[in-house]
């Protein structure tokens, strides 16, 4: 019963936390918007010049090496401290076809010449 009343805890901290916030953005933001707060503002760019503009988005390059490099070790690092006990032939199955997609997706972004500092 002690693991609930914990649970409840820190849920009811977090919610906490977030009202206390809310009630401080509500106390102290300008309640009217001056004449930098109407003008369109959008991903750190001023809007001047025409209203349209065609931009390359390369973010996703950088996301797809990030799933690789470190949503992977998220999943690895448990295992591997888990490692020491007993996990049976399903663990290690499980966590070997894990660290083959994971590289497929290496070779893949090898492939297209992203792991280049050039």
């Amino acid at each position: 019963m002690t693991a609930y009343v914990v649970a409840a805890a820190v849920l009811g901290a977090g919610v906490l936390l977030f009202v206390a916030a809310m009630a401080a953005r509500w106390l102290f933001a300008p309640r009217v918007a001056g004449a930098a707060g109407r003008t369109t503002y959008e991903s750190g760019v001023d809007p001047i010049g025409a209203d349209w503009a065609q931009s390359q988005v390369r973010y996703l390059i950088y996301a797809f090496l990030y799933v690789i490099f470190a949503v992977d070790a998220i999943y690895l690092f448990p295992w591997a401290l888990i490692a020491r006990s007993e996990l049976g032939v399903a663990a290690l199955v499980e966590v070997a076809i894990f660290i083959g997609i994971i590289l497929i997706g290496l070779a893949h972004a090898a492939r297209r010449g992203l792991l280049q500092w050039v």
